[in-house]
């Protein structure tokens, strides 16, 4: 039987690991895996969004990161945001679901909400809260479809 490790940021206040072990001719079970994450620079959307988001939502953002099928619910495909919003990326509701949270998504037992996490590694400053919020929110508007 082999086992295959890899570690996942996937929420601010929590590195996964998500481990799979694979037998031959056997089905694959999945666990995942919730520890303290590591720091990453707040002025980096790139850096925030392959640490905290890509185990999720995939380095394409797409929705097909490597711990996504281990989720209850699959992750969005983020690069579908502003093609969903008639064109125009919605900055300000992408704030608020990193903020607060949208039921049923971010804040679930899967999905985290940013803001508290964002503050845990932020040293609870505002403005670098804000910084990580608006850096990673521009990293995504760069990922939108045309």
């Amino acid at each position: 039987m082999a086992k295959r490790i890899l570690q996942v940021s996937i929420s601010g206040a929590v590195l996964l690991n998500f481990v799979a072990f694979v037998g031959y001719g056997q089905s694959q079970t999945k666990e995942v895996k919730k520890e303290p994450i590591g720091m990453t620079s707040a002025a980096s959307g790139s850096e925030m969004f392959n640490s905290y988001c890509a185990p999720c939502h995939g380095k394409d953002a797409k929705g097909n990161g490597p711990a996504a099928t281990s989720l209850k619910n699959p992750p969005a495909n983020l690069t579908q945001l502003a093609k969903k919003n008639n064109g125009k990326f919605p900055a300000d509701h992408v704030s608020s679901v990193l903020r607060s949270g949208v039921a049923g998504a971010h804040g679930s037992s899967d999905m985290p909400v940013w803001g508290p996490l964002f503050s845990s590694v932020s040293g609870r400053d505002d403005s670098i809260i804000q910084m990580r919020i608006s850096n990673l929110i521009r990293y995504l508007e760069s990922l939108q479809e045309k």
